[in-house]
């Protein structure tokens, strides 16, 4: 019976763990032009999901971002980036400002998002999500260029600290790792 018991407490429990963790499709969001949408369109996509600035000394990453996504992009991923501020002043630019420096200056071609704040009390749910106490990877971002994995079922696979580049070995296994597993 005590079995029984503690099989009970533990579904219990689980079920509240994922009842707190909100489905990361279902965030509002903007695009980079301000229009309302949300990662709905990436179900059934690995997403590497970035915070990202044009004013840091990690922002020669957008290369190897940008030929990340190209590099798997037919494969089922998708690199999708949100320009922050919340470090050093590093993005302080408008969507169209930041748009235009992505594009001319990297070629940036994969989705970017609204300009988000990823800590801090006015912090985007998205972000609240992916580093919240349900997360399996909790605690603040530490500067630009922090890196999700998400997995085709929307599930958060891996996280990458900003010093970690795209290209990296362990960021290309785990993409490959996850783009493997349908």
């Amino acid at each position: 019976m005590k079995i029984i018991a503690l099989i009970f407490a533990l579904c219990v429990s689980q079920c509240a763990i994922a009842e707190t963790m909100p489905n990361l499709y279902d965030i509002s969001l903007k695009d980079i032009n301000g229009k309302d949408t949300s990662l709905n369109a990436y179900k059934g996509k690995v997403l590497l999901v970035v915070n990202v600035a044009s004013q840091c000394g990690l922002t020669p990453q957008y290369k190897a971002l940008e030929t990340t996504h190209q590099k798997y992009k037919s494969k089922g991923l998708a690199v999708v980036g949100f320009p922050c501020n919340d470090f050093g002043q590093q993005e302080p630019g408008t969507n169209e400002e930041i748009k235009t420096f992505c594009s001319t200056k990297y070629s940036v071609t994969f989705p970017l998002f609204d300009k988000v704040h990823v800590k801090g009390a006015n912090q985007h749910p998205l972000f609240a999500s992916l580093t919240g106490k349900t997360s399996p990877y909790p605690g603040d971002i530490q500067w630009n260029f922090g890196k999700f994995l998400i997995g085709r079922d929307g599930k958060i696979l891996k996280r990458f600290e900003p010093k970690v580049t795209p290209d990296s070995p362990e960021v290309i296994q785990a993409i490959e790792a996850a783009l493997g597993s349908k």
